[in-house]
């Protein structure tokens, strides 16, 4: 998953990881502290293992005060040391990554009782059947190489799903690690003012040659709105336009409300699916939905 910088929202994923580091750090201390330097910060209180252990304010305070008793266990057995920190930093990442998990499952109950209402304007572009009962809408980022494989997934949700499923492209351009994320969105956005199926060819073009994007910049964007037939003197005074600026601003600021934290991310019928995820995550879903609606 691509993640902005801190003007946008990776605020939630930077929680993460302290809390993760916090996990680590505490785990570690404990790890240290039972397998190979327990005893030694127990004599610094001259008291007995048998009898008694001292406290973690206490343990912290004689660290903090003695740091030489933690600098001899560590030039006593220094691999070790780095054994018991590595699997200490394990084993809190399993466990922070077993939250995360959880509270992802809990959430998407919620959302399948009460699914997230985004925007949905009949007019834009879209992928799929029109009439279909499932509609997932698909924030991305035309530079994000997750973004690509996201979309290579949604190409075979289509496929496997025909008729059942359609597909709403949002823009979500990551400007400050993909400077030509945003151009990409408005030409994508002004095609799509011309026709419907330009404009998905136009996205389909640009995820398939990503590395042209890359490599050429705007000029490859020109020559693939050339390709699907668009009208170029249309296309760069729409460019231009209040209405193509706007609706990108407005995918943005959906995405954020929302709490995506990096793209791709994808509400499907209003439940929630962050990150370039396998095929068989949507078809769950999708089926799950499928299942409630002929009941």
């Amino acid at each position: 998953m691509c993640q902005t910088d801190p003007w946008l929202y990776n605020l939630k994923l930077l929680d993460n990881w302290h809390e993760c580091g916090g996990l680590i750090l505490e785990s570690t201390a404990q790890q240290i502290g039972k397998r190979i330097g327990f005893g030694l910060v127990a004599m610094a209180f001259g008291i007995s293992l048998i009898s008694c252990a001292p406290t973690a304010p206490q343990l912290k305070k004689v660290m903090e005060e003695n740091p030489d008793i933690l600098y001899g266990v560590i030039q006593k057995d220094p691999a070790k040391f780095l054994q018991v920190v590595n699997e200490a930093a394990q084993k809190a990442r399993a466990e922070e990554e077993k939250k995360l998990v959880e509270k992802e499952e809990r959430q998407r109950e919620e959302e399948f009782k009460s699914p997230k209402q985004p925007a949905i304007d009949e007019a834009r572009a879209f992928a799929g059947s029109k009439e279909a009962p499932i509609t997932i809408i698909e924030y991305s980022d035309f530079q994000c190489p997750y973004c690509r494989r996201g979309h290579n997934t949604m190409t075979q949700v289509l496929k496997e799903f025909d008729g059942k499923v359609r597909v709403i492209f949002k823009n979500m351009p990551i400007e400050q690690i993909h400077p030509m994320a945003m151009p990409a969105s408005m030409y994508y956005e002004a095609i799509a003012l011309q026709s419907v199926e330009k404009a998905t060819k136009f996205k389909d073009s640009v995820f398939e040659k990503q590395d042209q994007l890359n490599e050429k910049g705007e000029k490859f964007l020109e020559e693939t709105a050339k390709k699907v037939g668009a009208n170029l003197s249309k296309l760069k005074k729409d460019l231009e336009s209040d209405a193509v600026r706007s609706r990108i601003d407005a995918d943005r600021e959906e995405a954020v409300k929302f709490g995506f934290t990096g793209t791709p991310g994808y509400l499907v019928n209003g439940v929630t699916i962050k990150g370039a995820v396998p095929f068989s995550e949507f078809k769950e879903v999708i089926e799950r939905h499928m299942s409630s609606s002929s009941k």
